[in-house]
């Protein structure tokens, strides 16, 4: 039976290396093919001209280059598309490219599923069955990528797809290395790339360690009893210890901690819970993306009049929080922020 081969996606830049010098190939060779890999957009290891044919054999003997199959993408009226990626084992998840006025913006899943169980997302629904790899996370943005070919501006990509990000932590920390990689990855600035969290707590201070990309926080309420019947997390880390966590973020200089809040019509959304959440975020200067609800079948939850919205966001400008109402988009092909669900999650 022969061994099976490996995504080389799985790789970092390092662990080729040492593949490498174990087999006694000098380690620029490692640069050279990451290169072709993200730059050159290579399907094979026969394409990569400037490296020997004995080391392209190795290769090809040890790894592959996948890419993942497309099963169907959707188009929304506003100029978003969703993509339905198959794995090789069957399971589905769902990538979206946002066109923004200068620019894309992608958001990518982290894994199948959630195990986190928020009331008000429907990818809660399929339950979690596996984290995704490292190369599956890396092959939404390159697949996209080469998809775009000319016309590609993506400049952005936010974890804020399928998935807990922090809950696959090695993974989405070996993928985000990949894509800010500028010499032999994707070369995407840090401060594009935002990773948001329902708030896994031992593993918001390793992101900050660990890299210099945005880190946003979904909090959605401003009392526990309220947190702890939307996301199941509170139980474990309530709101004191979330935002504790939150204000020691080793932050990049003039950087600002995320909040994103999903108004709920009568659960989150009067006067009160936005004067309330003034004061909670308080201690420090913080940026709120309100984000009213997006409906979906089987949920209970209704999106808030515009009239409050715009009443919830004064309140928090008039007191000096930069406050963006985040429109959402691809709600007409279940693509905004909470409608993710892969189509049951699986072709198997």
């Amino acid at each position: 039976m022969l061994p099976t081969k490996r995504d080389i996606h799985t790789l970092s830049q390092k662990e080729l290396i040492a593949w490498l010098s174990q087999r006694d190939i000098a380690s620029f060779r490692a640069e050279q093919i990451r290169r072709w890999i993200y730059s050159g957009q290579a399907d094979s290891f026969d394409e990569m001209t400037n490296i020997k044919k004995d080391i392209r054999g190795l290769l090809s003997e040890h790894f592959t280059i996948p890419r993942l199959s497309v099963v169907t993408t959707e188009n929304s009226r506003d100029g978003c598309v969703k993509f339905l990626f198959e794995m090789s084992d069957g399971h589905r998840i769902e990538s979206v490219l946002i066109p923004e006025r200068t620019h894309d913006t992608l958001c990518i899943s982290s894994q199948v599923g959630c195990a986190q169980g928020c009331r008000f997302c429907l990818t809660a629904h399929m339950g979690f069955i596996r984290n995704l790899t490292a190369g599956e996370i890396i092959g939404q943005v390159r697949d996209i990528k080469n998809m775009l070919g000319k016309q590609n501006q993506l400049t952005n990509i936010v974890f804020m797809g399928m998935g807990e990000p922090l809950a696959n932590y090695e993974n989405v920390r070996k993928a985000i290395d990949t894509f800010v990689d500028d010499t032999a990855g994707l070369g995407f600035s840090p401060r594009k790339i935002t990773v948001s969290t329902s708030g896994l707590v031992p593993r918001m201070h390793d992101l900050g360690h660990d890299s210099q990309v945005q880190m946003a926080v979904s909090l959605n309420a401003v009392d526990n009893d309220t947190r702890t019947r939307l996301m199941p997390i509170n139980k474990t880390y309530p709101i004191e210890t979330l935002l504790e966590t939150c204000w020691t973020y080793p932050f990049a200089p003039r950087r600002k901690v995320t909040f994103e809040y999903i108004l709920m019509k009568g659960v989150n959304d009067s006067e009160s819970h936005a004067l309330k959440l003034a004061k909670l975020l308080k201690p420090a200067k913080a940026k709120v993306n309100l984000i009213p609800f997006n409906p979906h079948e089987g949920c209970d939850f209704e999106r808030p009049e515009e009239s409050t919205v715009l009443k919830f966001q004064k309140i928090l400008l008039d007191r000096n929080y930069t406050t963006n109402i985040r429109l959402s988009k691809g709600t007409d092909i279940s693509a905004a922020c909470g409608q993710l669900r892969a189509k049951a999650g699986s072709g198997v």
